[in-house]
């Protein structure tokens, strides 16, 4: 029983990991782009727009890319339900006892 213990505590935290990487993803996010945007916005020639794709591409690039990445992290546990991954171990796991005996 100690050994599934091991299992569920290395499974979470490989899963805090990931949230936390996700966490820094988004902190970098916010912040580079801010500062993108403060410095095309203080450089702006006067009469121009502020709605340009030059001072927006990265905000929207980049942002596809975060969106994945929270895709990837929070997705599997809304569609697949939240004892997902511990059910699918414990049956990989089944099956490879079963199969070391035969």
């Amino acid at each position: 029983m100690e050994n599934l213990d091991e299992i569920r505590y290395q499974e979470a935290l490989r899963r805090v990991k990931k949230v936390k990487g996700f966490y820094t993803h988004l902190i970098v996010f916010v912040v580079v782009n801010t500062a993108i945007l403060i410095h095309k916005i203080k450089t702006l020639p006067p009469g121009e727009s502020y709605f340009q794709m030059e001072v927006f591409s990265v905000l929207v690039f980049w942002g596809i890319g975060l969106l994945s990445h929270a895709l990837s992290i929070f997705l599997p546990t809304v569609l697949l339900g939240k004892d997902w991954e511990e059910k699918k171990i414990k049956e990989l796991m089944d099956r490879d006892k079963n199969n070391q005996w035969e």
